[in-house]
């Protein structure tokens, strides 16, 4: 026995030797596993997103993008199609995404990856593309990870522009498209076999024999129209930068269709005003049958977020996870470099006990609960992790110089538009995705440090990077980031808490859940690699608790509702000391308080985004690192 345990403690040693080394390898610490599974995730979702190709939309600087998205569950899993990703994302969690490569692309210019469709058909799981022309393939396949696809249908002979695609209980395939300023959404019945309309083919010869974009898109023969604007009735519809433009310069526009079922009603979905605007929303209009007629929701929008980090909520899809949670997808806006800069956001969703669908943005940029059950969405599913960053100062290695920038927009007087753009570290946590830190170069040892002034609970972090002067365009095999992340109570002594010196996954909106939280008061993350350009940081938000005192409850807040339009309101409220943001909530009931509307520092909003004819419920709610406060008192516009 005495030479038995004489051996063993060497093997002993040996043994927590190696794991030791095996976990630096892996980048293990006591605070952080790189193989840990997530149970948060974090807007906007962290996927791999594409550079534009080279000259896109003539816009030649470099810059990553998505749009348009829909989220499928098939055998178990998730997956992510979007806009010009040159393949698609798959995942087990709706965390950690993985790529793979499917090029649907047959000509470089040809649409056929944007905004696009996907649905699931037995066991077998179908795409198709946007394009006005009327040749494209439908694509299928039963093993979507080999990126093998082979095509259904040759040529589809439909104009899918933003294509929607849904299967009825008593297995009919409809088929619903539209993009356009002008002209409403149109559904019809499709051959599941030939993917042609369904009924008699005469009624369609003047569809074929079109050749303008708004003929093309118009209903004919049992096309029929599922879904139109009404910005004179609807100000959340309305053009514009806060809905603003009246007569709209390119009409008010919709697209983005989407079809959902739920209790025997027929949810069609659909986004407006455009893009590149921070009330980009979702919207439903409701019917009994999958061609309509559809009435519109007085719950509208659907789905929307104004303010916050992450701005925009627009043209996505409604899909069940598999616990039978409802999720919404949409875009939200970068529209810097282009104001087709955008990125994919997704928020609880569900429908009510009266079959009213909604989505639940509120916090929807703070870390958010990933499902393990069922559970009621309309709670939303917030982690409780409060924002520790806002506005805490930041020192940095370096920072670029500020420069004239062009904006790719042209004045009234169509001369180009050109801003100073300046790239200090106040933009680090300033919550505003459109602004970014920038180092001189993009060398391993460039840093940033922050200090919470005084310790703080942190649970997660966010690292947000920014395409500054990158040469990257399209997909490649070499496109990651690697960092350090030490944490110290002095600025002095610092502890490695983070370590993703190892890490070979494209992550430009960066996530990182601790396995288990840790008190400090500075934080300080280490380039060692960058994706592409100059080591360049929207913003570094930290997530937690400031384990001090919630906000007090806002005082005199009010909502005016503008007698000549109703369709707007100017909100005030008295501004809080120990508040860095509040949290307006709105509805069409007490109950029914969905919608909600973020704002950092201000004492007042703007609203335009109300109906006419409808009467709405109000109040207020302010936040800061410690918690959220109690609500106001709801208040009743009529």
């Amino acid at each position: 026995m005495k030479n038995i345990h004489k051996l063993t403690l060497p093997i002993l040693f040996v043994i927590l030797f190696t794991h030791n080394i095996l976990a630096q390898k892996l980048g293990k610490t006591e605070w952080f596993d790189p193989n840990a599974a997530a149970t948060t995730f974090c807007n906007p979702i962290n996927i791999g997103y594409n550079y534009t190709t080279h000259n896109h939309n003539g816009i030649p600087e470099s810059r990553r993008s998505s749009a348009d998205p829909v989220i499928i569950t098939y055998k178990g899993e998730y997956y992510l199609f979007a806009t010009n990703q040159a393949g698609f994302f798959w995942s087990k969690d709706m965390s950690d995404w993985n790529f793979v490569y499917g090029s649907f692309q047959r000509q470089p210019g040809d649409d056929d990856q944007c905004a696009p469709a996907a649905w699931v058909v037995n066991d077998t799981l179908f795409y198709v593309g946007s394009t006005w022309k009327r040749d494209h393939p439908i694509w299928k396949t039963a093993d979507p990870k080999s990126g093998r696809w082979t095509r259904h249908v040759d040529k589809a002979m439909l104009p899918t522009w933003d294509p929607a695609i849904f299967q009825d209980d008593d297995k009919k395939v409809y088929m619903y498209y539209g993009s356009s300023g002008k002209l409403p959404l149109v559904g019809v019945e499709v051959d599941y076999k030939t993917w042609l309309p369904k009924g008699n083919q005469a009624d369609y010869a003047q569809l074929y024999k079109a050749t303008e974009v708004e003929d093309i898109q118009r209903p004919y023969g049992q096309i029929k129209e599922v879904a139109i604007l009404d910005p004179a009735a609807h100000g959340w519809e309305r053009f514009g930068p806060n809905n603003d433009m009246e007569p709209a310069p390119w009409g008010n526009f919709i697209e983005g269709a989407w079809m959902t079922k739920h209790n025997g009603k027929y949810y069609m979905q659909y986004g407006a005003p455009a893009t590149e605007f921070k009330g980009y929303a979702n919207g439903v209009h409701v019917g009994d049958n999958p061609l309509g007629p559809f009435t519109y929701q007085k719950h509208n929008p659907m789905s929307y977020k104004p303010g916050g980090f992450v701005i925009g909520a627009g043209h996505g899809n409604t899909f069940a996870d598999n616990y039978g949670n409802y999720w919404n997808t949409g875009t939200c806006k970068i529209s810097i470099k282009d104001r087709f800069e955008r990125r994919i956001d997704m928020f609880p969703a569900g429908f009510d006990k009266d079959d009213v669908m909604y989505s639940i943005t509120s916090y929807g940029d703070f870390p958010i609960a990933l499902p393990t059950t069922q559970r009621d969405q309309a709670k939303g599913a917030s982690s409780g992790w409060m924002l520790l960053s806002y506005k805490k100062p930041v020192t940095v290695s370096s920072s670029e110089e500020c420069m004239e920038v062009e904006t790719h927009r042209m004045d009234n007087g169509g001369k180009k538009v050109y801003e100073k753009f300046c790239y200090g570290p106040d933009n680090l946590t300033d919550e505003n995705i459109q602004t970014y830190w920038s180092a001189k170069t993009s060398n391993p040892g460039e840093w940033l440090q922050m200090d919470l002034g005084r310790k703080m609970q942190v649970n997660a972090l966010q690292i947000n990077y920014a395409d500054h002067k990158a040469t990257q365009y399209n997909k490649a095999m070499d496109i990651y980031y690697q960092y350090k992340i030490y944490m110290s109570d002095d600025a002095v002594n610092w502890t490695l808490v983070v370590d993703k010196s190892k890490n070979d996954k494209d992550a430009p909106h960066d996530y990182v859940e601790l396995t288990k939280a840790i008190k400090t008061r500075y934080i300080k993350m280490e380039n060692i690699h960058n994706a592409s350009g100059l080591f360049a940081v929207s913003d570094f938000r930290i997530f937690g608790n400031g384990l001090a005192e919630k906000p007090k409850m806002v005082s005199d807040f009010k909502v005016n509702r503008n007698k000549a339009d109703s369709r707007n309101a100017l909100i005030s409220w008295k501004k809080q000391s120990d508040a860095i943001g509040y949290t307006i909530y709105y509805g069409i009931t007490p109950d029914k308080l969905y919608n909600n509307i973020m704002v950092y520092g201000e004492s007042s909003y703007d609203f335009r985004g109300l109906d006419k004819g409808t009467k709405y419920y109000f109040t207020i709610e302010p936040f800061n690192e410690n918690g959220i406060g109690t609500k106001n008192k709801i208040i009743e516009v009529k």
